[in-house]
């Protein structure tokens, strides 16, 4: 994956349960992205005699889906069968610890005997974010770039760490399997240190799995449970996490659930909010309420309706205003609207999570607009400039494919052939008269070091690959960011 469409997809898939004193709700949506590689799982009651226990997941795949959906139907068993801590009776916390580890590295050595990963017809990986709720405790399992917060009374009080190539262990252990970290990447191409598959970066003599350039093995924290403070836990895909930090999102969800008690559509509401915030990779939520969690009420639901009636009539009045200038954009009316002082903007959210008020208006008052052409409220050219970054994401991919392991070493190469000559270059001489200019133009494809022509301009400096780079998509040879 690493290619984006003309218009994001929206449809989502949803679903819901409640149980063992719980409630949840999901959604996921493919948006820009071509493919869509992320999966879920979302299990209340659990086999074996754990009736009273709960699993929650999701995995954000990179380079195909065939390792998150595997993941997303094996990864619990494999967990379970590890330890005999997971059983009736009061569980040892290390013990279950031990027993998830251990699930991860299992599963993980067991999809490799799968035939299309063995030969590398299939070279997909995943991360993998998981909350495995007991009666006395939340274990927070982590390996990747997704991520998992906890809101207790109203704050964060949790969450994942994030895992990078450019943290100092993991950058220690990828080098002491013979590896780099260049744009902060495993060997220039995979953006996660940590994920199940992603073969390719585990095939280094002598070290063990967990000391490969990219380890399966799972971060795991436990925390006692608070009945009377635990609020909700949120898992997602980093495609939410890249337009909001743990603070918006605990904030914004806590805002909805005053307002709505369908966690389905609390969960769209955040998908479609990180959407025209700006993501543009799959986005994947998975919200689990627990006893504490914020109830409906009157007055915010009153105060978000005013709110709605506020949006509807600045709208209207900027649609009457345009006259002579003829209809604005939607892009202008939400231009317009971010620079007013609106109050009682969702908190996290912002406008952008009124966003679908503001449309229905426009739409009601302009019944011939046209779609935006970014299919999410942006103008032409800013539809232009996000076709051409998306041509050249995938041209790059396309090169990281191709070389691989080699990456760096042609990368490299590249930059010193086109340097050389031209630092031993002496200085341009002083422009031509336009006659001998147009004489000289046509004998330009013949011209050799030297020859009286002004030279090329030399490619970009590491350095500004580095920084331009960061919008690379989220992945090895194949993800946006993951």
């Amino acid at each position: 994956m690493g290619a984006f469409l003309d218009k994001p997809k929206t449809e989502k898939h949803n679903a819901h349960g409640a149980g063992n004193s719980l409630r949840y709700g999901l959604s996921s949506m493919q948006g820009w992205r071509v493919e869509m590689e992320d999966a879920h799982t979302a299990v209340v009651g659990l086999p074996h005699g754990l009736d009273d226990w709960s699993f929650f997941a999701v995995y954000d795949g990179h380079a195909g889906s065939r390792v998150a959906n595997y993941c997303s139907k094996h990864l619990l068993e494999h967990i379970i069968s590890s330890s005999e801590d997971f059983g009736p009776g009061p569980a040892d916390v290390e013990g279950v610890k031990s027993g998830i580890r251990s699930g991860f590295l299992k599963i993980d050595e067991y999809m490799r005997n799968f035939t299309d990963l063995r030969n590398g017809m299939d070279r997909s990986g995943s991360t993998a974010v998981a909350v495995l709720l007991s009666p006395e405790h939340l274990y927070f399992i982590n390996c990747g770039d997704s991520r998992a917060v906890l809101c207790r009374s109203g704050q964060v009080r949790f969450s994942t760490q994030d895992h990078k190539p450019s943290n100092p262990l993991e950058r220690e252990r990828i080098q002491n399997a013979g590896g780099s970290v260049m744009i902060q990447r495993v060997n220039g191409s995979l953006a996660v240190s940590r994920a199940l598959g992603d073969y390719d970066y585990k095939c280094v003599d002598g070290k063990g799995p967990t000391e490969q350039l990219v380890s399966p093995e799972p971060e795991v924290f436990e925390i006692a449970r608070s009945t009377e403070e635990d609020e909700f836990v949120v898992l997602a895909c980093d495609g939410i996490w890249d337009v909001m930090s743990n603070e918006e999102l605990c904030e914004f969800v806590h805002s909805r659930l005053e307002v709505c008690e369908d966690l389905e559509k609390v969960c769209n509401t955040v998908v479609d909010t990180c959407l025209h915030k700006g993501s543009r990779d799959n986005m994947s939520v998975v919200l689990v309420c627990l006893p504490n969690a914020p109830k409906v009420s009157e007055e915010a639901v009153k105060r978000d309706a005013e709110l709605d009636k506020l949006l509807e009539s600045r709208v209207e009045d900027l649609m009457e205003k345009s006259g002579e200038e003829g209809v604005p954009t939607m892009a202008h009316i939400m231009h317009h609207l971010a620079k007013e002082s609106i109050p009682n903007l969702p908190p996290g959210g912002g406008l952008a999570s009124k966003r679908s008020v503001i449309e229905a208006v426009y739409n009601r008052l302009n019944p011939q607009r046209e779609e935006d052409e970014d299919g999410a409220g942006g103008s032409e050219e800013e539809s232009s400039r996000a076709t051409a970054a998306a041509h050249l994401l995938e041209a790059l991919r396309q090169f990281r494919l191709n070389h691989r392991g080699e990456y760096r070493h042609v990368l490299e190469e590249a930059l010193a052939g086109y340097r050389q000559p031209y630092a031993a270059r002496p200085p341009p001489p002083p422009p031509p008269s336009s006659s001998s200019s147009s004489s000289s133009s046509s004998s330009c494809p013949g011209h050799r070091e030297g020859e009286d022509t002004a030279p090329r301009s030399p490619p970009p400096s590491p350095a500004s690959q580095s920084s331009s780079s960061e919008e690379l998509p989220h992945e090895e040879s194949s993800r946006p960011t993951a």
